[in-house]
């Protein structure tokens, strides 16, 4: 009898990619078999590649058992684990999230699951993670994850050691975004009316300088008024 595994087999493994039977990744992982197999149960790593009755693991099942062990020495859950795990295996991938191409002035960076649980101590959850891929500032590229911005990057995790929520920054990121993209579509409008499509791209710096003055002309009146009352 022909079964759906035997009518579409597993693909074999990529050019580079060494695998290992069960007990080769235990023993490559300093894990036991049994460890291995309960992290398999937990889903904390994806499915092998099977053949017949033989699972087979491949360089991305070590390193994510590498990254499973990083995080626990961090303070990490095996089932906060889990939830990162989940989030990060069904982010978008790099390709979705720099789109047409890089962008022209940000630049991107790649980090380690535990890099980026070290950049915002502990607050890496996967609600968190989520709503981040959500907002398109993380993508994945196999165990990597890709910020889409070092400048966005830097400044969240400085708040974030200042004593602000990620969740309360990735909430500001989200209305900063509207407002920026309503901006953005204002000086795309200006351009448009007023100079040759081709000069857009070296007009951009002016856009920038105009929102950095206003925003901080802005921050000056905010800090100028008086606090609200208290209630």
């Amino acid at each position: 009898m022909t079964t759906v595994a035997d009518a579409h087999p597993d693909p074999a493994p990529a050019a580079g990619n060494r695998e290992y039977r069960t007990e080769e990744l235990a023993r490559a992982a300093g894990i036991t078999v049994r460890t291995l197999r309960f992290y398999r149960e937990r889903g904390l790593l994806p499915a092998p590649r099977r053949e017949g009755r033989l699972a087979w693991y491949n360089d991305h099942h070590l390193a994510r058992l590498r990254t499973v062990a990083a995080l626990l020495d961090r303070g990490h859950t095996l089932t906060g684990i889990a939830e990162l795990a989940e989030a990060f295996d069904h982010g978008r991938g790099v390709g979705d999230l720099l789109g047409l191409g890089a962008p022209t002035e940000e630049d991107p960076v790649r980090l380690t699951p535990e890099e980026l649980a070290d950049r915002f101590a502990g607050q890496d959850t996967a609600e968190n993670l989520a709503t981040a891929l959500e907002l398109g500032y993380l993508g994945t590229d196999g165990e990597e994850v890709v910020h889409v911005s070092r400048r966005l990057l830097d400044a969240s995790s400085a708040l974030v050691r200042e004593g602000v929520p990620l969740a309360a920054v990735l909430e500001a990121g989200r209305r900063v975004r509207a407002h920026t993209d309503a901006l953005a579509e204002l000086f795309t409008e200006l351009i448009g009316k007023h100079v040759p499509a081709q000069e857009f791209q070296r007009l951009r710096p002016l856009a920038r300088t105009v929102f950095e003055a206003e925003l901080s002309l802005a921050l000056d009146r905010r800090s100028a008024a008086p606090p609200p009352e208290s209630r």
